[in-house]
């Protein structure tokens, strides 16, 4: 499903506000030394259904376990984050951070404590500056038009800003979902620094809720990789207000089909900017593997591809080094047939029956000249595929991890 098919229509100039009675805004607190913008809140009119996914790390951040725990009565009203500190690793003193953090969100807001969901990005292991914090949170005030700037305040080291909105009809009545995300490094989810705020207008059922954010992310954000780091800090929230007065939606309704579409189309075109603008990044890499023999190994594969360092490596240079494609999904675990096993890079089949065809070398590298390549592994056994997606690895990735936190 792409966002250029139906049964739903992509809103221009889309945020995380684009549906009914979601608010937002960032403001430059100064908690980045950079000055840039580094704290914000994203807000709905009333308490909405909420959903999440989170990082598998043992290391969580403070943020994740409260959020975490908070979720379990599957309400939330608003999402208190902040750039530049992850508050992980801060012990005791971190989640009481993340505790008061949420606490003068909901104070700004008008809104109970506990409906109040936290995020941070950024450094790893240093207290989180709680008089900035303070001092900072009254001041934003949230706006209907205030998603490009909140989605501005979660960079850490992204180049742009990530959003996206689409809107289709439910029950006779437009149906919106608005959503921004963040993460270009430490990025290998598995639920990268990755968080990720999603808004509907949409009634949803809360058990379907989750059952719908967690199919979305299965098949978006955790299908890309930069640099096989998973986060202390990934985040992933549905909130659902069902202000758009459309019938709720549970598993059985004839809709959830395509409100899933939508939610996956939304999820995967941010996981895509993700992956294009991961550190360093040139290329975009969108490896499709088909002929599996489960969904599984499909995904085992096509998430062992885009994470090769080695073919990363390649790709950066237009190289067509296509043995070590096959090398990495030999290593992946997924079951395949050697003897069946074919290779695409672009429109250019470069293998088949695990050996090399006469496509010449510079026919595959014209392919990877662009700055999107394709690459496609057919398993040779099966009919289950799956898409992952990454970025080529530079130099640039390099200098900027080299001196993150000096």
């Amino acid at each position: 499903m792409t966002l250029t098919s139906a049964p739903f229509h992509v809103l221009t100039d889309g945020s995380s506000t684009s549906a009914q009675g979601f608010s937002a805004a960032g403001i430059t607190a100064g908690i980045k030394a950079s000055g840039k913008p580094d704290l914000g809140i994203w807000a709905s009119d009333v308490p909405c259904v909420a959903a999440g996914t989170f990082t598998q790390n043992t290391f969580p951040a403070a943020p994740v376990v409260l959020s975490r725990d908070r979720l379990r009565s599957r309400r939330a009203q608003a999402v208190a984050f902040n750039a530049g500190n992850a508050n992980a690793c801060n012990g005791a003193q971190g989640l009481a951070d993340a505790t008061e953090m949420a606490a003068l969100a909901a104070q700004n807001l008008g809104i109970a404590p506990e409906l109040v969901l936290v995020a941070s990005t950024g450094i790893i292991g240093v207290q989180m500056p709680m008089d900035v914090i303070r001092a900072g949170i009254p001041r934003v005030h949230v706006r209907p038009d205030g998603g490009h700037e909140a989605a501005g305040a979660i960079m850490t080291t992204d180049t742009r800003a990530k959003e996206c909105a689409v809107a289709l009809q439910i029950g006779g009545r437009e149906v919106r979902i608005g959503a921004m995300t963040k993460g270009v490094g430490m990025i290998h989810p598995n639920m990268a620094t990755m968080l990720a705020f999603i808004g509907t207008d949409a009634g949803l059922d809360p058990s379907y809720a989750q059952t719908a954010l967690k199919r979305a992310v299965d098949r978006s954000f955790n299908m890309i990789t930069v640099d096989g780091d998973t986060s202390t800090n990934d985040s992933c929230f549905l909130l659902a207000n069902g202000l758009s007065g459309a019938p709720e939606l549970s598993e059985a309704s004839p809709d959830a089909t395509r409100f899933q579409a939508a939610l996956e189309a939304v999820c995967i075109d941010l996981a895509r900017k993700m992956a294009s603008d991961g550190e360093g990044a040139t290329k975009l890499l969108q490896v499709e593997i088909t002929g599996a023999a489960s969904d599984a190994d499909a995904r085992a594969a096509a998430r062992a591809v885009v994470g090769s360092s080695l073919f990363k490596a390649a790709l950066h240079g237009s190289d067509p080094n296509w043995g070590r494609i096959f090398a990495a999904v030999g290593y992946s675990g997924a079951q395949v047939d050697p003897n069946r096993a074919a290779l695409w890079i672009g429109s250019v089949q470069i293998a088949q029956h695990g050996i090399a065809t006469n496509a010449s070398k510079d026919s595959a590298r014209a392919e990877m000249l662009g700055d999107e390549v394709n690459v496609r592994v057919d398993l040779g056994l099966g009919a289950a595929t799956a898409t992952a997606w990454g970025c080529d690895l530079t130099e640039g990735y390099v200098v900027e991890n080299s001196a993150y936190s000096t």
